[in-house]
């Protein structure tokens, strides 16, 4: 009787119900009445998962003639699916399709890395696989240093975010198989998370390198030995092999850390890759940019 009480309320009443659930809850009760289908897609419900300041991010799209839709929920979908290129290009911004928060890349050109103005130590490239236009090919360097921020006002209010490095290694990397790169995330007037990991997936499966100076010339070669991590250092990062995976584009990341992004909270969220204690040289990492997005299940 209070299930047929329930299909009997007025279609504006249905779609006040179902702006305070999720969009994945109103996606599923869409399939349970017609009129249930046609509140669940009315803009009025979809307009409350878009983020309230949907407009003026799509105004700052670099292609805005592709955000023409008919409804929101097809609007919301095509944020949860496309990624939408903005600020000139300097930004990758999207929508968790099941909760509609916001997610960001920021474009290795909008992050601060050491000497990337160098065509000796770093590579700017097209790559295919990259949402930006440019990725940064690392070609050979001692001293590893990317620093990523963000404004705390343009992340989802009350939310659980990750960091994350999105990367690939050339095919031939070097450097990264046995020094453990630290990680950190945080604002200046919080607490900073700092964590190592090894990046290299295939960790000592090659040999590492050593550099010799001839004729005033960097030159590159192999060890004839084994370098290995002091136990404590190996064990903590071992510790950290969760927190780096292969994505289903085909990239890797790695966690940098979490941030618990609070409402009015107006700052900024700083992020750091940095592998300058080893003094090894190192390169073959291609970076694609700093990923922050929610954690799932947070």
């Amino acid at each position: 009787e209070r299930e047929m009480e329930l299909y009997m309320l007025p279609e504006g009443c249905i779609s006040s119900i179902l702006s305070l659930t999720s969009p994945r809850d109103a996606c599923r009760l869409s399939a349970v009445a017609s009129n249930f289908r046609s509140a669940a897609d009315s803009d009025g419900v979809w307009e409350t998962f878009l983020p309230s300041d949907y407009r003026l991010i799509i105004s700052r799209a670099v292609d805005s003639s592709s955000l023409d839709f008919s409804s929101k929920k097809e609007l919301y979908l095509h944020l949860c699916d496309s990624p939408l290129l903005i600020d000139g290009g300097k930004l990758s911004f999207w929508l968790e399709k099941q909760t509609g928060k916001k997610c960001y890349m920021i474009a290795p050109r909008d992050l601060f890395i050491v000497w990337s103005d160098t065509p000796t130590y770093w590579n700017w490239i097209s790559h295919p696989d990259s949402r930006f236009s440019e990725v940064a090919e690392l070609l050979s360097v001692c001293w590893l240093e990317i620093r990523g921020r963000i404004k705390t006002s343009m992340l989802s209010p009350n939310t659980i975010y990750a960091a994350y490095l999105v990367y690939k290694f050339a095919a031939t990397p070097y450097g990264f198989d046995h020094h453990p790169t630290e990680l950190s995330i945080g604002t200046s007037s919080g607490k900073i998370q700092t964590r190592t990991v090894i990046l290299d997936p295939e960790r000592g499966h090659r040999q590492p390198v050593h550099f010799r100076i001839r004729h005033g010339r960097l030159l590159r070669g192999r060890l004839n030995y084994p370098m290995r991590l002091e136990a404590s250092a190996a064990r903590e990062c071992e510790t950290q092999e969760s927190h780096r995976k292969e994505r289903q584009d085909g990239w890797m990341e790695v966690e940098l850390g979490e941030f618990y992004s609070e409402t009015g909270e107006d700052g900024e969220l700083e992020m750091s890759v940095m592998e300058v204690k080893g003094g090894n040289w190192k390169g073959g990492l291609i970076v694609q940019g700093i990923e922050i997005r929610p954690q799932r299940g947070k």
